[in-house]
C-alpha cells in the first residue's frame, strides 16, 4: 500500500488508469530531460500504475511486446533519471517502483553541503509471496537524518537509506 509522503495520511495513493499513466509517464520523462522514447513510456507507465514494486519480470510480462534488453536499458534509464527507484531483495532479484522525488536534506548545523534525496523511504516485504510494497510515509527523509545525526553523533552523513518490514501482505496473511 502506498501512502502519501507529505502527510501521515494511512489512506492509499489512487493509482492512474492506463491514459492518465501514459500521459504522466510522458510529462515526468520530458521534465526531467530525458530523451522521450515509446519503450520509457511504456515502463514508466507500467510502474506508475502498479499497486507494487515490480520485477524485471513482472514489467516484461506486463509489457510483452517489449524485447529485454530494451527493458533493461528503459528501467537503467528511469534509475538513473530518478523518475523509477530500486530495491535490492533478499532473493537477489531487483524491484523497480516508480516515483519522482528530488529534494536536498541539509547535512549538519553548518549546512556544509546538500545531500541528494532519492526515493528515500520504507519497503514492505511479504515473506511468502515476496511482493514489495513501498511506505513512502514511513522515512520522510528529514526525520531519517535527524535519527541518524541523533544516534551516531555529527559527522555521519548518509547517502542512501534501506528501510524494510518484513511479514505477510493482506492477500497472504488469510
Amino acid at each position: 500500500m502506498k501512502a502519501k509522503a507529505s502527510t501521515h495520511s494511512a489512506q492509499p495513493i489512487r493509482k492512474p488508469d492506463a491514459p492518465q499513466a501514459l500521459a504522466l509517464a510522458e510529462a515526468q520523462l520530458r521534465q526531467s530531460s530525458v530523451r522521450i522514447t515509446a519503450a520509457r513510456i511504456k515502463v514508466l507507465a507500467a510502474l506508475l500504475g502498479a499497486e507494487r514494486a515490480f520485477t524485471h519480470q513482472d514489467v516484461q510480462d506486463t509489457l510483452s511486446d517489449m524485447d529485454r534488453v530494451t527493458l533493461y536499458r528503459a528501467l537503467d534509464c528511469l534509475t538513473d533519471a530518478g523518475l523509477a527507484h530500486k530495491i535490492a531483495g533478499d532473493d537477489r532479484v531487483f524491484r523497480y517502483s516508480a516515483g519522482a522525488e528530488h529534494a536536498d536534506i541539509p547535512v549538519g548545523p553548518g549546512n556544509e553541503g546538500q545531500v541528494p534525496h532519492h526515493q528515500q523511504h520504507g519497503h514492505f516485504k511479504c515473506t511468502r509471496c515476496a511482493k514489495v510494497f513501498c511506505l513512502e510515509s514511513i522515512g520522510e527523509p528529514e526525520l531519517l537524518h535527524r535519527a541518524l545525526q541523533q544516534t551516531l553523533g555529527k559527522g555521519f552523513r548518509s547517502h542512501d537509506i534501506e528501510f524494510t518490514i518484513k511479514g505477510w501482505c493482506a492477500d497472504c496473511a488469510h
